[in-house]
Parts: C-alpha cells; sequence; structure tokens
C-alpha cells in the first residue's frame, strides 16, 4: 500500500464530477452539472478580447505576478465598485476560479482539527476541499431565505471551548449551489453583525449574484459592510467569471482584508506560481471593452427562460411526484421528491432514458436528505429542458410501476 496521506486513503470523488463520463452520449440531457449555456457565450467578443491581449504577446507568454495581473487587478476593481464594493489592489488575489481562491483561505486559516461551517446543504466540491485540508465540517441548515442565521447564533452562543471556536463559515448567499435560495436583507445585516461579535471569517461566495432574472436585487455582503463599522475585517469575497463570461478562462478572485489577502498570494506561490497571464489578460481586455454589462443582460434572459420552462414542466409532468421553489436567479432548482423512493434511485432510472441530475446527498455534511435533487436549467435549450423533464416523468412512473 502506498503511503496516501489521511486524506486520501479512502478519498470521496464527487458527485456531479461522477456522472460527467455520460456527458459524451449525444442524446444524453443533462440537468446536473452547472455548466453555462455554450450557446450564450460571447464568441465574438472573447475572441476579439484575445487578439487584443495576444499583441502584448511577451507578457501574456510569460510567467506573471502571483496576486494576478496588474490590468485585470483595474479592471476587477472597476466591477466591484458598480457592485457596491469599494477595494484596492493590495486586498485582490487573481485565481485560477474561485474554487482555488477557497482552497487558499483553507490554507491560509485552517489547521487539521479546526472547524469549518458550511451551509446545509452547500456546494459539495467545498465540503471536499474542507475535509482534504482536515477540517471539522460543521452544518448550519437552511431554508427557503438561505442561511438560518438564528441557527447560526445559537451555535456560536453555545461555544464553549476554543477548540470548537470555527475558524470560517462558507456561504452562498444569493442563488445558493444548490439550493436557489437567496439570503435576505435582514439576514445578511444579522450575519455581518455575528462575524463582528464572534471575530468570525464570513466566505462569501458569488459566482451567481449577477444572473438575477426576476426580483428586488440584494447587496452582497462586502457591499454591506459599509453598514455596519468592522465588519469588512471579516468578509472575504469570492468571485468569478466562470459562469457570467465563460468557464474555460479559469479567472477567479477573492477581496480580502490585507493580512489575509497576503498570505494567499504567499499560498499561491506554492500552489501554482500564478494564474496563466494569457487568460488574465483576455479577461481584462474583456471587461475593459464594455461587453460585459450587454452579455449579462443576453444571459439573464435565457437563464430566466430556461428556468421557468423547467419549472412549468416540473409542474405539468410530474405533478404531485415532487416540491420545489422556483429561484429569482442562478442556475438551480433544489426539489424533493414525494414518497419513499431515494433520489439516487430515480437517477439510474433516468439515466437509462437519457436524462440526468444529481442526487442531493452529496451536498449534505452529515444526515442527508435522500429525497432531494438538484436540477440545473443552464445547458439544455427549452426544447430539451421540456424532453428531459418529459424521461424523468417516465422513470418516476416505471419505479412506481414496480412498487
Amino acid at each position: 500500500m502506498y503511503p496516501f496521506s489521511r486524506a486520501f486513503i479512502h478519498p470521496a470523488s464527487s458527485p456531479i464530477r461522477d456522472l460527467f463520463k455520460y456527458l459524451s452520449d449525444p442524446e444524453m440531457i443533462s440537468f446536473a452539472g452547472g455548466y453555462p449555456d455554450p450557446r450564450l457565450f460571447d464568441v465574438e467578443g472573447l475572441e476579439e478580447a484575445s487578439r487584443r491581449a495576444y499583441k502584448d504577446s511577451l507578457s501574456c507568454l510569460q510567467y506573471g505576478n502571483t496576486e494576478g495581473i496588474a490590468r485585470l487587478k483595474t479592471e476587477i476593481i472597476r466591477l466591484m465598485e458598480q457592485r457596491g464594493v469599494k477595494t484596492s489592489s493590495e486586498n485582490i488575489v487573481v485565481t485560477t476560479g474561485s474554487q482555488q481562491a477557497f482552497d487558499l483561505l483553507l490554507r491560509v486559516l485552517v489547521n487539521p482539527g479546526d472547524v469549518v461551517l458550511v451551509e446545509s446543504p452547500t456546494y459539495s466540491s467545498n465540503i471536499q476541499a474542507a475535509r482534504v485540508h482536515g477540517a471539522r465540517v460543521v452544518p448550519v441548515q437552511t431554508d427557503a431565505d438561505g442561511l438560518d442565521v438564528a441557527a447560526l447564533e445559537r451555535l456560536l452562543d453555545g461555544i464553549r471551548s476554543e477548540a470548537d471556536r470555527p475558524k470560517l463559515l462558507y456561504t452562498v448567499p444569493t442563488f445558493g449551489n444548490p439550493t436557489g435560495a437567496t439570503l435576505s436583507l435582514q439576514r445578511r445585516l444579522r450575519l455581518l453583525e455575528l462575524a463582528v461579535k464572534h471575530r468570525l471569517v464570513i466566505v462569501e461566495d458569488d459566482p451567481y449574484g449577477d444572473l438575477r432574472f426576476s426580483g428586488e436585487r440584494i447587496p452582497s455582503l462586502k457591499a454591506l459592510t459599509g453598514e455596519l463599522p468592522g465588519s469588512d475585517d471579516w468578509v472575504v469575497h469570492m468571485g468569478s467569471l466562470s459562469k457570467i463570461v465563460a468557464p474555460g478562462l479559469r479567472v477567479g478572485w477573492s477581496i480580502s482584508p490585507a493580512p489575509i489577502a497576503y498570505r494567499c498570494y504567499i499560498a499561491k506561490q506554492s500552489a501554482d506560481v500564478g494564474s496563466s497571464p494569457w487568460t488574465q489578460g483576455i479577461a481584462a481586455e474583456y471587461l475593459s471593452s464594455g461587453a460585459l454589462e450587454p452579455h449579462i443582460e443576453r444571459i439573464r434572459r435565457g437563464y430566466g427562460e430556461k428556468c421557468r420552462a423547467l419549472c412549468a414542466a416540473l409542474r405539468e409532468l410530474m405533478g404531485d411526484a415532487l416540491t420545489f421553489h422556483e429561484p429569482n436567479g442562478g442556475m438551480f432548482v433544489w426539489a424533493r421528491l414525494n414518497g419513499e423512493v431515494p433520489a439516487a434511485e430515480l437517477l439510474k432510472a433516468s439515466i437509462d432514458r437519457k436524462v440526468m441530475f444529481v442526487p442531493g446527498a452529496g451536498f449534505h455534511v452529515d444526515d442527508p436528505v435522500l429525497s432531494t435533487l438538484r436540477l440545473s436549467f443552464a445547458a439544455p435549450s427549452v426544447a430539451n429542458i421540456h424532453a428531459g423533464v418529459g424521461r424523468l416523468a417516465d422513470a418516476w412512473e416505471a419505479i412506481h410501476a414496480r412498487i
């Protein structure tokens, strides 16, 4: 036996990535991964940004600054100002997607055995990341309005030893993954108060905030720190171009208090030396061109249409078989099957019928609700959404015919 590290003796793979082997089937309709619709990519805008970036070929083909190239950081500062966040270059670390941003935070804040709080359910890959770093991952319940801040407060008030004091809380407060829920303004402000009171680092992951297609916009936690003195010291904001421009760029960033940002910069030196200057240059050119705003309007309309199509098809074709909450943005519908059938059993029957989704069990730290499932409406066409739900309904009926 090889001398694997403790975290990799019996590693658990991502329940989402494990389904990718089925994507090679051209007949498969996937509600599984949170893939943006490639038909909505701004191909021409990115092609033009690529040409402009390559004009400085000596820079984009060379190693770059570990914390990110200056031009991109300038554009990130401008973008975040449009989102109500004032920041500076020293607070920003450009990362290879926001997944790396979270990994760097774990490196600099968490020792083996430390407590990391996460929403339950939450993004499965970040449960996996925290466990790889040896953290004790503790769930905090959620409801239709996102993180249950009252439950968090009870948990924090009940801590009696330093060993049990959490190092950070990971949250996706706007159109959460997997639930699609959005944390209310009142809860956001209370969460910031708790962060200051308990000196708790709040990690705000915000890949979907621009994808609102209905309802009123709510400022990010980072934008709200101006409402409460001292709260900016306890919020780390993670952003990404993966969902709103193209995941192939692998461009994300974190905005942290300077002492955290500096240590993430040091951690990134040993992780990958620095993210690709080439794709950073493309991202900088794209953002500076003014193309992002009209592009976001386009994808908002597209995802809004798809979300409505999925929810309408679920009501029409699945009926009382499941319950769900229709989100105001993002990429996901979170549903629960009514009855005794686990979502994993429905998935098996669904794959046979060339449609797939992600069972909800993998989004829980412990005590998973086996009847839950995540459906992404982002990638399939409207026609395939209706056809895919029809296949789900056939799978459901086939299972019940055997019972």
